[in-house]
C-alpha cells in the first residue's frame, strides 16, 4: 500500500516532531550523528551539529512560553526608557478595573562608580547587561523592564490577580541573588549587588504612573540610605520623612547664611595634665521655630544640596573667632578641631583658602585641627585628597596629621570589656610608633576616662567631660575647669620614658 506524497510528509513530519521532542531528541541524538558520520563523513557531522537546534526548534522542541522567553533574551528583553512609563501607565489604568493588582520594582546596582573606575566602558556595559539578562530571566513574560538609569532598572509587573508585600520582598529576593551571582569579564569575576525600592499600585500616590515610579524610586533612595543590598517599600510614612528631608534641603542655604547653623565646642583634655588641649567645632542648627535640630537630619541635607564646603567655610570662620576671643580672654585653648568631608578635600584650592583665613585672623596653622575620617581616603580614588594631605604634611608642616582619634565605638564601656581594651592598645601602639598623639572620644564615664589615661592616651573628649557648648559657655566652662584642677585627684597615666 502506497501513501500519497502529501500524507507521506504530514506523517514524516510527525515522526520528525517526535523525535525531535522531549527526551525522543536524546535518543535519536547518537543514532543520527553515526549514520551522518558513515553516509557523509566529517561535514556531514559538521552540518548535523549546525541543523539540529534548527530542527529542534521549527518542530517544536520547546514550548511558545520558553520560545518568547528565549526571543526576550536574545534581545536584552528591556524596553527602551522612554516606553516605561507609557506601558506602566497601562496597568496602571487597566489592573484595578478588572481588579487585578501591579507593584512597581526600582533595582540600582551598589558601588557602579567604582565599577567605571575599574573596567572599560565595554566592560561595564557588559556588566549592565548580564544583570538586565537576569532580571529578565527571574521576571514573566508580561512584565515590563527597562534600564531608567545609568545603573537603575524599571520592572513593572503585569497585572495579577493578588501580591501583597511579603511576594514583593520575595521577589526582590530572587532578583538580588540573580544579581549577586559572579559576572565573568576581562578574565576575572565581578560581583555585583543591588539596592531596590518598590510600590504596591493600591499604595500607589497620586493620580498616575509617573507618580507609581517616584514612589518607587522613594523607596529606593531610602533603601540605599541604609546600606548596600537593602530593600525598602514604599508607604506614607515614608512620605512624609521624604517631604521633611525635602523641606530641610528648602531651608538649610538660608539657615546657613543667617548664621542659624553655627558651631558648638566639645572640649578635649590632656590625661597627664587634666588641662585643656582643645575643642572640636561641631556644627548645631537652632531653628527659630523648631528649636535644635538633630545633625543626623540637617548634615544629610546640606550635603544633598552640595553646601558642605559652604558649611566648611562657616565652621572655620566661627572656630577662627572663637580661637581670637579665647586668646583675648587670657584663656589658654591650643588649638580648635573642624571636621572636613571628602567633597571639601577634593578641592584643589582648598590649603590656599584655609591659609588666606589663618593669615586673615593672623592665626598659626598650628591653632587648626582638621579632623579627616579614615573612610574618606580608603574610600576613594581620588589623587586630590592624596595630593591634599600629602601637601599639608609637607608644605612646612602647616597642617601636620598627627593625631589619630579612637571612636567612641571603642571607648563605650571599655573599662568593662577586654576584647575592646586590647583593640584600644593595638591603636595606641600603632600611633606611638608612628610618633603621633591620641585622642579618645565618646568618654562618659570615670573608667573609661581613667582606662584610657593608663593605657596612654593623650587626651580624652565626651559627654563625662562635658557636652557641646555654644561659644558663650565656653567661657566659664574653661575657668570653672582651671579652677578645679589645683584640687583634682591625679589620674595614674603612662610612666615617662
Amino acid at each position: 500500500m502506497q501513501l500519497r506524497l502529501p500524507i507521506a510528509l504530514k506523517h514524516a513530519r510527525a515522526w520528525c516532531v517526535a523525535a525531535l521532542s522531549g527526551p525522543q531528541m536524546l535518543a535519536f541524538l547518537p543514532a543520527a550523528t553515526l549514520a551522518a558520520f558513515w553516509l557523509g563523513g566529517e561535514p556531514a557531522l559538521i552540518a548535523l551539529a549546525v541543523a539540529v537546534p534548527f530542527l529542534w526548534l521549527l518542530f517544536g522542541g520547546v514550548d511558545a512560553s520558553t520560545r518568547a522567553r528565549l526571543a526576550r533574551i536574545a534581545q536584552t528583553g528591556l524596553v527602551p526608557a522612554d516606553q516605561f512609563v507609557p506601558k506602566a501607565e497601562v496597568v496602571h489604568a487597566d489592573a484595578p478595573a478588572s481588579g487585578k493588582s501591579s507593584a512597581i520594582f526600582a533595582v540600582e546596582l551598589d558601588q557602579f562608580a567604582e565599577l567605571q573606575d575599574r573596567f572599560e566602558p565595554a566592560a561595564v556595559d557588559k556588566v549592565l547587561k548580564a544583570v538586565g539578562d537576569r532580571l529578565v530571566t527571574v521576571s514573566r513574560d508580561r512584565d515590563t523592564i527597562s534600564r531608567i538609569g545609568d545603573s537603575r532598572f524599571g520592572i513593572c509587573l503585569g497585572d495579577v490577580q493578588h501580591i501583597d508585600l511579603e511576594s514583593c520582598l520575595q521577589m526582590c529576593s530572587r532578583m538580588q541573588s540573580a544579581i549577586e551571582e559572579p559576572i565573568a569579564i576581562d578574565g576575572t569575576s565581578v560581583y555585583m549587588s543591588a539596592s531596590i525600592g518598590f510600590c504596591l499600585l493600591a499604595r500607589a500616590p497620586g493620580a498616575d504612573a509617573q507618580d507609581w515610579l517616584n514612589a518607587a524610586l522613594a523607596a529606593l533612595i531610602e533603601a540605599q540610605r541604609r546600606g548596600p543590598s537593602t530593600v525598602r517599600a514604599y508607604s506614607s510614612e515614608l512620605q512624609s520623612r521624604l517631604k521633611h528631608r525635602a523641606d530641610l534641603r528648602d531651608e538649610v542655604a538660608a539657615a546657613l547664611e543667617q548664621g542659624y547653623i553655627q558651631p558648638w565646642f566639645q572640649p578635649q583634655i590632656s590625661t597627664d595634665t587634666g588641662k585643656v588641649t582643645g575643642f572640636e567645632a561641631l556644627a548645631r542648627w537652632i531653628h527659630p521655630d523648631r528649636g535644635a535640630i538633630s545633625p543626623a537630619e540637617f548634615l544629610p541635607a546640606i550635603e544633598a544640596s552640595g553646601l558642605l564646603e559652604r558649611l566648611a567655610e562657616v565652621m572655620i570662620y566661627h572656630s577662627f573667632t572663637a580661637l581670637k576671643a579665647w586668646d583675648s580672654a587670657g584663656l589658654h585653648v591650643p588649638q580648635v578641631g573642624v571636621n572636613f568631608s571628602g567633597s571639601e578635600l577634593s578641592n584643589p584650592r582648598l590649603i590656599d583658602k584655609v591659609r588666606w583665613e589663618l593669615d586673615r585672623f593672623d592665626l598659626t596653622p598650628d591653632r587648626l585641627t582638621v579632623e579627616i575620617l579614615e573612610t574618606v581616603v580608603t574610600n576613594t580614588s581620588d589623587d586630590t585628597i592624596t595630593r591634599n594631605i600629602n601637601a599639608s604634611i609637607a608644605s612646612i608642616r602647616r597642617f601636620g596629621v598627627g593625631r589619630i582619634k579612637i571612636d567612641r565605638s571603642f571607648v563605650m564601656k571599655a573599662d568593662r570589656d577586654p576584647e575592646q581594651q586590647r583593640m584600644i592598645s593595638a591603636v595606641l601602639t600603632m600611633a606611638e610608633r608612628l610618633g603621633g598623639e591620641t585622642l579618645g572620644e565618646g568618654v562618659e564615664t570615670v573608667g573609661e576616662h581613667a582606662l584610657l589615661a593608663q593605657l596612654g592616651c593623650d587626651h580624652v573628649q565626651g559627654f563625662g567631660i562635658a557636652r557641646p557648648m555654644p561659644f558663650e559657655k565656653t567661657l566659664d566652662w574653661v575657668r570653672a575647669h582651671e579652677a578645679k584642677l589645683q584640687d583634682a585627684p591625679v589620674i595614674p597615666g603612662r610612666r615617662a620614658n
